[in-house]
Order: C-alpha cells, then structure tokens, then sequence
C-alpha cells in the first residue's frame, strides 16, 4: 500500500512536470513471456513436486505486476533471485496442462540456522507478491537472520498467467463510471458497464477464470513448500493472505509451521456481510481521521469544529462530484466514484492522512488532481496510463469463490443498511455487491471453511483501528480454526494490518514467535 501510495503521488509531480494526455493507451497489460499459462515443456503433474526452480536475477516486474524497476539488492549486498514452478491448471484433472508461477526470494543471512522459508502473501486477492516483497523488505529484514524471504504471484495475478479484461482506455471509462446510480438510467448504464467487463474477462482470460480460487491457491502454497524443500509451511499472510492461510489450514493442518496471520479476514462472513463490515470500518477509520483533524485546530485545513461537521463536509464533497467533477490529471476529470475512491485508498494507513486531507481540500477548490491520483493507485493505473492487473484478478478470485449473486432489487433494498452503517461509503459498497452478478463462472462458497485440528499454533493479530479488515476478523478466525489452534494478538492503533505499522511491541513479538518460537500469552495488546 505505501509503494502504491508512494507511486500515486510520483503521478502528480509527473503531471507538473510534463503533462499528461487524456487519450490513455490501447495497449493493455501484457503477460511476460513465461507467464502465459502453457504447460510447454514444464514437468509432468506427478513430477511436480520434485521440480527445482531455476533462480536467477530479477528483471524489471511487468506491467500487469504493477511495472517498475528490477529490485536493488538488500542491506549486505544480498540480491534479489525469481524465478518459476508449475502447478497444475486443474487439480481435479492433473492432465489438463500446467500454469507457471512467478516466485522471488532472498536467501536468508545465517544459513547454518536456517529455520527454512517464509512464503508471504500480501492480500488483494490480486497483489504481486514479487512485487510486494521488495517493497517492504526493510521491515521484515530481521526475520531474514533465519528465514529465506520468499513471495509469488498468485495464479491469474501478475507474472503467474494474469486474468485480463479491458484494455486500459476503456478501464479509464469503466473506473470513472457512476457506481452509486441515482436514477434508472444511472442503474442501466452502471449494470451495463459491469456486464461489459465480465464478458470482457471471459473473453480474455477463459481458461484462468474456472481455476484462480482460493483453495487451488493454497493448494500451489503446499506444492510450493515440497519445491522449495520444507516439510512446514511457514507464512505469513495479511489481509486476504489470512483467508488464504486459514484455507491451506484447513486443508493441511499438519503441514502449516509457524503462521502469522494480520489484518484478518472475518472467515464467517458471507459477500453482504463482508462489504457491510468494511462500510464500517472505512467509516471508522474516516471519524479517526476527523477526530485528528479537529484535535489539530486551525493546523488543519478543512472546514468543521467537530469531528461530524468535518464528516459533513467530505461527503457533501463527494456527493457534490456527481453531479460536477472537478479537473483532475490531464483531460481526465474527477468523479464521484474515483473522489470516493481515493478517500478509501488513503485511508488504508495514517500515514497517508495527510494526503488525504490535502486531497480533499484541494478537490473542494476545484483541483481533484491529488484524490485522482489515489484512485489511480487503488485501482492500479500508472502514470503512463497502463493498469496492472491487479483488479482484474481481484474480481475474478472473489467472483469465484462467493456464490452470491444478487439482483437490483436485491442491493436497493439493502442500501438503507449500508447507509447507516456509512454515510460516505455506504452507498459505493452496496452497490458493489452487483461486481459479480454477471461473472461467467459460478461461485463456490458461501465462505471458507477454515477449521483446522491439529494445526496451530497460529498467532492471529488484530488491529483495532483497521478499516479493510475490522478488528472483529481476528476473534472471529481465531474462534474459527477451532479451540487450542490460534492465540490472538491486539494491536490497538490505526490502519491496515499491524505488523507495518510501525509498532516496536508488534514486530518484537512477531520475531519472537517466528524466529525463536515464543508464543504470546492470550490476549496480549500492543499500543
């Protein structure tokens, strides 16, 4: 999130400093060459376990990976090696061929005390872990003494055969959309949109779509394990990487080491509860950012002498965008949907309130520039106007794994509820629920089942100001894995997971139970 938010605001002095055309690109992102999804010569399925990957040095990531520059080597010199293992495309039917997944690592300092490798996935669904990984390698640099730091590309993400729909100039179209319609003009084009987009994926991408869940994922994760030659998974998964731990959990509990789940995924929630709870906690975490701003007194440039009348203030602005969008980036305007979010993609760490609340002013002064810009980073569009695919595996992996499926009438009759629970989300996460309605491929579930005897322990770390996932996630999963399988970590602060927020107590008792074991009494709290 910070590489991206980092990203965003590189967008902005980009644009100062040459301008920034509107007519975007009919180039979409391209897979690199060794991530097309053909079996080719790759092993055999009943070889695949034995299968060495061969590592070398890391090129620059693709533009469905996000773009950008190969990875510099870490502290001590140490480099950065990629490189690619085959799974099966169908483990049902091991002889329907192979996809190939892009893996990176950096070998741990001690080898003599090598623990082994700790495999992190960074949520989405849809994040680059070859890109992730890099990104935040100084904060996980002490659990390199024992642990060789290994990330990957999900299938259908990124390097590992990516899901592709639209091209980018019509991604400009469909993320600048009218996704709180209005009217039943606004409700036909909205679900109009949303129809052209899946068919769109279905078009592009019909052999991942039927294989990206959740459950061939953690089944790459134990093939992986075998590849890289540890009899335990140890991981680390944040966000949706907790329900992607959960299910490897429940799959093989014997074979899941030490695991560190943060910011957790509630694994009891169905879609609607799912997209119910983080109205709540986006706006959650906007009243913290509020109750900030009005602490800070004439320091802070928005107008309000209470955290409601601030509140007011931004969701005026953002209603007042549908009707007039302001300048933005080039030719591009600002829009409800894009004002709205860019406010959640800021909110997804304090250390970005700042932004927002620069943003925001700025928009109500006519310059939507900035808020633009996070949007654009949340919705993965660079400054050359090219998406990575990160969206586009998004949608595909949760299309897949919810069988949910609702009807118009459905959603409006359950925007009230939305809209108490967020005044300024509510509506956008309501409407949200039609995302799959028109998928292709029929979902699996109506949530995970993460039940895992004989595992553990798992230490679950929940953070109490966390609007992606709320702090409810992790008693819930943790109740979830069942009795004795998981302890519960509390982090009571603001943002996105807990691990990179900058906690000392976090992280040291994070390395303690990774690195040396030591499990955290129950109900530990960090502040």
């Amino acid at each position: 999130m910070r590489r991206s938010l980092v990203a965003a605001v590189s967008v902005l002095s980009l644009v100062a400093l040459a301008g920034c055309s509107d007519s975007g690109t009919n180039r979409s992102a391209a897979p690199a060459a060794s991530s097309a999804g053909d079996s080719g010569a790759s092993p055999a399925p009943s070889d695949l376990g034995t299968q060495k990957p061969d590592w070398r040095a890391c090129t620059a990531p693709n533009v469905a990976q996000g773009g950008g520059a190969a990875p510099k080597p870490l502290p001590g010199g140490t480099r950065w090696q990629c490189a690619t293992m085959a799974v099966p495309l169908d483990y049902a039917h091991p002889s329907a061929g192979t996809l190939r997944l892009a893996l990176i690592r950096a070998k741990a300092v001690d080898q003599k005390h090598r623990i082994g490798s700790l495999v992190f996935n960074f949520g989405g669904p849809g994040g680059s872990g070859v890109t992730g990984l890099p990104s935040f390698a100084k904060d996980y640099e002490k659990l390199r003494a024992r642990y060789d730091l290994v990330s990957f590309d999900p299938r259908g993400v990124g390097g590992s055969a990516p899901v592709q729909c639209e091209d980018d100039r019509r991604l400009d179209t469909f993320y600048a959309q009218d996704a709180t319609p209005d009217t039943a003009a606004e409700q036909k084009a909205y679900t109009a949109g949303l129809a052209r987009y899946a068919a769109a994926c279905e078009r592009r991408s019909p052999r991942q779509l039927p294989h990206v869940g959740t459950t061939e994922t953690a089944r790459d994760l134990d093939l992986m394990r075998q590849v890289l030659g540890d009899k335990k998974l140890y991981y680390f998964g944040i966000s949706y990487g907790t329900e992607l731990g959960g299910v490897y959990a429940h799959l093989f509990p014997t074979r899941l080491g030490r695991a560190v789940f943060d910011g957790v995924v509630d694994p009891t929630q169905d879609a609607e509860q799912g997209a119910l709870g983080q109205a709540k906690g986006f706006q959650l975490a906007l009243d913290n950012f509020a109750e900030d701003c009005v602490a800070r007194g004439d320091a802070c440039r928005l107008p309000g002498s209470t955290p409601r009348q601030v509140e007011s203030f931004v969701v005026k602005l953002l209603r007042g965008l549908d009707a007039h969008p302001v300048a933005g980036i080039g030719g591009r305007r600002l829009t409800q949907t894009e004002g709205t979010n860019g406010v959640v993609e800021a909110l997804y760490s304090k250390d970005f309130w700042p932004l927002l609340e620069q943003g925001l002013d700025e928009a109500h002064g006519g310059n939507g520039a900035l808020l633009l810009a996070l949007s654009d980073s949340l919705n993965g569009r660079d400054e050359h106007g090219r998406y990575s695919n990160t969206q586009a595996a998004n949608a595909a992996v949760n299309c897949l794994d919810s069988k949910q499926r609702f009807s118009v009438a459905e959603t409006r009759e359950r925007l009230p509820e939305f809209r108490k629970a967020s005044p300024a989300f509510g509506d956008l996460l309501g409407w949200g629920m039609l995302s799959c309605t028109k998928w292709p491929v029929p979902g699996r579930w109506t949530h995970p089942d993460v039940s895992a005897p004989g595992a553990g322990p798992v230490l679950v770390v929940g953070n109490t100001g966390d609007p992606a996932t709320p702090y409810e996630g992790a008693k819930a999963m943790e109740k979830a894995l069942g009795k004795g399988v998981a302890v519960e970590l509390t982090y009571k602060g603001q943002g996105h997971g807990a691990y990179d927020s900058g906690s000392a107590c976090v992280q040291r008792t994070v390395n303690a139970y990774l690195l040396d074991g030591t499990v955290p009494k129950a109900g530990t709290v960090c502040r």
